[in-house]
Parts: structure tokens; C-alpha cells; sequence
């Protein structure tokens, strides 16, 4: 099992992108393959990305004001599946919007949950920034197996507390981006890694990492079957091309998913290049450059890291979760970018060998699982926010 290896190399840098390269290779083709690392980054979805800009705000209550950081928190395919209702002066209950799964890609709801883990530790921090200890009981009408049901994620009391420590990596959360593109050559260092895992607490499962060239190497190969298995596989392909918000409107009108936009996109958009309907033909040539976007994406790491448990709870998925942010958020705070790369842990059959692969890989015992991996390395500079739902939105009445 690897543990702390010392400075892995990483492969050439990716070419960068132009409007003429775009034009010479294709059309919405290569705009596919060139797109995430560029254009689709640039503003034109203000709106979509209002609730980053609201967060800070004071909205009357220390409940909301801390929820509005927590529907910030990263979560699969960008879901947002949250469902929030206020009850009396202090409580709050959290449940999963079942329109918002992933059936195909997480038929087990375990990444759901993880990410409900996220979304919780941000409203843990910013409750503490108000002055507030958010007490969480999970799951407390029992945990929902072996599917989420209406249960409740969580059961959340603010009680007021002067005193409570704040977190200081609540201070990065406004600042915390995932970037999809390629990364640059430029290896992280062992003692930036070391630095990341004393941000995870006792209980939010087990910080590996690797950025030797063997063992990246050997999670590079685990990553790209993976992806290509997810990528081959009508089912799980077509969850995400459903998935998918082509241009300013589409992003605006529903800011969740996977958000394709910028002038270039627009542009294809309008003359049919960029279609979901081309994305879904497997084999085709939109098709072809997504996948290969994703694997150049895989390609460029520098450095592996992983969270793990013993075991495989509904709770154990949450702290899991609650440790993805944090370490997100201390990744932020050393300058280098953190991606999470789910394809591989995903528990649909055709998934098994990958699957089975990286448990092996990361060696921990019967029962345990790897519930999170992500691959890390360097920009020039980080994409913008992601879209967001508005916290309204996200409520429900009691």
C-alpha cells in the first residue's frame, strides 16, 4: 500500500486552445475537447453563480445565513439535492430530493450522501462564524438502506455560543473551485501533501496520497478504465449528457448538472454542433473528443490522494464527506487544485474491476471502503464559481 511517496512527475503540459485550433479540428468536436480547459470557463452566467455573491449576506436568521455557505459545498454531478425545512426558532431538517439521484452512476446513493457530508460541514463552520455550535445528529430516524428514502439526511439545533471555536478554513470556502482541464507540469511536493491531511479531524476517515511515478501511474490507469467504462455505458453516459446545460440559458434556467458555456459554446450551440443529442451517440465525434478531454484531464496529474473508512455507514459516508471539504478547503489554502475523479468507486456491475482495483491498490481491510479519490496539480489560474441553485429554492415547508 502506498503511503507518502516523493515527488511524482507529470506529463507534458496540454496545448492550449485557440479559436483557430477549434476551427481547424472540427467544430463543436474539439470545442468539446478544448472547451473545459478555456471558454466554457469564461463569465456569462452571472446569474447562475448569485448564490456565491449572497453568502455573507445577513438574511434574519443565523440558520439561513449559515445555509447559504452550505449549498455552496461540492456534491456529484453538481445535484445540489438538497432539502431544507426550518422548524420553530432553532432547528432545522435536512432531507435528499429523490428527483436529484444518480441512479445510474451511484445506484447505492453513496456519493449522494458524501456529499450531504460536505454540505454539512459548511454549515457547521459558517454556523460557528455567527456565533452558533450546529448540533448534527445524523440520520436520526435511522440510516435509509440500502437506498435514501424520505428519512432525514439529518437533524440540525443551532444553539447559541459565543465562545465556539471558529474553523480557519471557513475563511477559504468562498474561494474553493474544482477544476476540470488539464494540469500544469509541476509536480506538488510531499510536505504540501503532509499539510493536507492535518486538515482532515478524527472521524473523517483516512488521507492517503501518492506522487511518486509508479503508484500515480498505477491510479492513472485504475482512473481511465474508469472513466472509460462510465463513459461506454449507455446508461451511466446518458445520466450525465441529461445532465448536461448547454449554453447561457440553459445554465441559467437550471443551474445544476454538468454547465457547458461562453461565446464559443453559444456559437455551436446555434448551429448545431453542440447538441445532447450528438454527445449521446457513443462512438461519435463529439463523443470521442469528451472522452478524450477526461482522459488528458486524468493524464495530467501530478499526485493521487484518497479518503477511506472501515467501514461503509451511512455515517461513515458523511464524515467521509465532511473530510472532502476540508481537505478541499486546505487545498485551496496551499495554492494547488483538487478534482475529484468518482468513476472508479462508482457501484454499478460493469464498475467492478476498477472498482476491485483500487481498494486492492489502497489495501485497507475487509469491509473498508474508498469513499472519495481526486487527483491534484497546479493552473495559472482557477475556473470561476460553479452554478447554484438559490437557498430559496432549496426549501421546503414543514
Amino acid at each position: 500500500m502506498p503511503s507518502t511517496q516523493q515527488n511524482g512527475v507529470a506529463p507534458a503540459q496540454p496545448r492550449a486552445c485557440s479559436r483557430r485550433a477549434i476551427l481547424k479540428t472540427g467544430g463543436a468536436a474539439a470545442l468539446i475537447s478544448f472547451g473545459a480547459g478555456c471558454d466554457i470557463f469564461r463569465p456569462g452566467v452571472d446569474a447562475a453563480r448569485a448564490p456565491w455573491d449572497q453568502a455573507g449576506e445577513s438574511l434574519g436568521d443565523p440558520r439561513l445565513d449559515a445555509l447559504a455557505y452550505a449549498i455552496l459545498a461540492p456534491n456529484p454531478h453538481n445535484r445540489q439535492p438538497w432539502r431544507i425545512e426550518l422548524r420553530g426558532e432553532s432547528d432545522i431538517v435536512i432531507r435528499a430530493d429523490p428527483d436529484r439521484l444518480l441512479p445510474a452512476t451511484d445506484p447505492l446513493n453513496r456519493q449522494i450522501v458524501v456529499g450531504f457530508g460536505c454540505f454539512l460541514e459548511l454549515l457547521r463552520q459558517a454556523a460557528a462564524e455567527k456565533g452558533f455550535i450546529a448540533e448534527i445528529v445524523p440520520f436520526p430516524d435511522g440510516e435509509p438502506q440500502p437506498l435514501l428514502d424520505d428519512r432525514p439526511i439529518a437533524h440540525v439545533r443551532f444553539a447559541k455560543a459565543p465562545d465556539v471555536e471558529r474553523d480557519p478554513l471557513f475563511g477559504l470556502v468562498l474561494n474553493r473551485r474544482t477544476n476540470r482541464a488539464p494540469f500544469l507540469d509541476r509536480p506538488v511536493d510531499a510536505d504540501v501533501l503532509n499539510r493536507l491531511d492535518s486538515a482532515l479531524r478524527p472521524g473523517d476517515g483516512d488521507f492517503e496520497w501518492a506522487n511518486d511515478p509508479a503508484n500515480v501511474a498505477t491510479v492513472k490507469d485504475i482512473c481511465l478504465r474508469g472513466w472509460r467504462i462510465e463513459s461506454f455505458a449507455h446508461k451511466q453516459h446518458m445520466e450525465s449528457v441529461n445532465l448536461t446545460r448547454i449554453g447561457r440559458r440553459e445554465v441559467e434556467a437550471t443551474p445544476d448538472g454538468i454547465a457547458l458555456y461562453g461565446r464559443d459554446i453559444e456559437a455551436f450551440r446555434l448551429v448545431g454542433f453542440l447538441t445532447r443529442e450528438e454527445m449521446a451517440k457513443i462512438g461519435s465525434r463529439a463523443h470521442q473528443e469528451m472522452v478524450a478531454f477526461y482522459e488528458r484531464a486524468i493524464q495530467s496529474a501530478v499526485a493521487f490522494g484518497w479518503i477511506s473508512t472501515e467501514s461503509n455507514t451511512r455515517k461513515d459516508q458523511l464524515n467521509a464527506g465532511a473530510g472532502w471539504v476540508r481537505l478541499h478547503l486546505a487545498a485551496t489554502a496551499a495554492g494547488i487544485s483538487m478534482h475529484p475523479l468518482s468513476q472508479a468507486l462508482q457501484e454499478f456491475p460493469e464498475m467492478s474491476e476498477p472498482y476491485a482495483d483500487i481498494h486492492e491498490f489502497v489495501g485497507r481491510g475487509p469491509g473498508a471502503c474508498v469513499q472519495g479519490l481526486y487527483r491534484f496539480g497546479y493552473v495559472d489560474a482557477p475556473p470561476p464559481a460553479a452554478p447554484r441553485w438559490p437557498l430559496q429554492t432549496r426549501m421546503t415547508e414543514a
